[in-house]
């Protein structure tokens, strides 16, 4: 857990001014979304498909004329809860020699990660969209400042929100015909990810949940 000094000085670094409306705002007035992306088996696919992909890849990347960063997260996974559920069905189950080999079982799986660390895997797309600003300066730069109201900075932020929404179907629409599935982060679950990111130790049901409902989709 991070101390308050702690936070504190990393807030002061950060380029995040805030997150709103599924989207990252920053300090220097560009936003961007956060896409969870799918993994793709690639050594166990045919060669001609493994070229098929690559080519369907390199076509997606020469489409788009904005950057794109993608991130891998590995973390330790949290196996407690898979544990207390497993004792939970042992407890409940009625069939003794069934009993006896959940038992056996929930001591294998604490055995496993006493003697290895079980890491999970989370890949993301991030997808920028910055707004062409103009330099103002003296007494125009205070005027301007001033006179924009509560009303214009919404309307700015929604036309800011849908220009990069643009980018992003644009992104999902490229990376489907790959075969590779994503969804976007909404508010509550970007601030999941970065204090996750700053808490390395963080347990990672909910991001995991979000993972599963893509790979079913």
């Amino acid at each position: 857990m991070l101390s308050k000094n702690n936070a504190t000085s990393i807030q002061k670094h950060m380029q995040i001014k805030e997150i709103k409306d599924d989207v990252i705002i920053l300090k220097n007035k560009g936003v961007r979304a956060i896409l969870m992306a799918t993994s793709l088996n690639f050594d166990l696919k045919e060669i001609e498909e493994q070229d098929a992909i690559i080519y369907k890849y390199q076509e997606f990347l020469n489409s788009i004329d904005f950057p794109i960063q993608i991130m891998v997260s590995s973390r330790k996974f949290d196996i407690d809860p898979y544990i207390e559920s497993l004792k939970e069905k042992q407890v409940n189950q009625e069939n003794e020699l069934l009993k006896i080999q959940a038992l056996e079982y929930v001591d294998f799986i604490k055995g496993l990660t006493e003697i290895t660390n079980i890491m999970t895997e989370s890949f993301y797309v991030v997808i920028p969209y910055s707004p062409f600003i103009t330099q103002q300066t003296g007494l125009f730069k205070r005027f301007f400042k001033s006179n924009r109201g509560a009303k214009t900075k919404e309307l700015e932020f929604n036309e800011l929100k849908n220009n990069l929404w643009q980018r992003v179907e644009f992104v999902s629409t490229g990376l489907r015909s790959i075969g590779i599935k994503t969804a976007p982060l909404k508010t509550e679950e970007l601030v999941e990810l970065f204090y996750k990111l700053y808490n390395p130790n963080a347990k990672e049901e909910p991001e995991l949940q979000k993972a599963k409902d893509l790979r079913n989709q």
